[in-house]
């Protein structure tokens, strides 16, 4: 019974493959979006003011990021939960596979939401001028929050590492 239970067990992390597998639906979203974004600064390019273009550049850097983050959680995901990624030839390689576990992948998306806060912390700042000074306090609020947050991960993995060392 056991042995079953076991192999049961063992056999649902399956599971997670169709929900990492839905993940490349996200990316196909991003692109769109993506391009979305590019057909408006291109269409507009000669009427756009220089401000709203650096929001929609940096809307697209956002997304790009959001893509990444979404790549990074859908292959290390699988290869540390389900099923290791086995692709031939040198143009498949991809030098982070196999190398990021649970612990690596927290803090490459703590890493990640810092990045994507500090964009819209910056394109709020753009906009300065026409939004109110206490929502601006939450958003530096909340911005230092995931700074905070990401940089005490990262202090605990390395405290963590230094005792599996010793």
């Amino acid at each position: 019974m056991e042995r079953l239970i076991e192999r049961l067990l063992f056999a649902s992390r399956w599971i997670l493959a169709p929900v990492y597998l839905g993940l490349s639906l996200v990316l196909i979203a991003l692109a769109i979006k993506f391009f979305q974004e590019a057909y408006h600064v291109l269409s507009h390019i000669w009427v756009m003011k220089e401000s709203d273009m650096v929001l929609t550049v940096l809307s697209m850097i956002d997304l790009v990021l959001v893509a990444s983050l979404v790549i990074m959680v859908m292959f290390s995901g699988y290869e540390n939960f389900v099923s290791q990624i086995d692709v031939e030839g040198k143009d498949t390689e991809i030098g982070w596979m196999g190398k990021l576990d649970a612990g690596s992948l927290k803090l490459k998306v703590a890493a990640s939401i810092v990045a994507i806060s500090s964009i819209h912390l910056l394109k709020i700042f753009m906009n300065a001028t026409e939004i109110p000074n206490d929502k601006l306090l939450w958003y530096v609020i909340l911005h230092l929050t995931f700074v905070v947050s990401a940089l005490l991960m990262g202090v605990l993995d390395r405290i963590t590492s230094a005792t599996k060392g010793h």
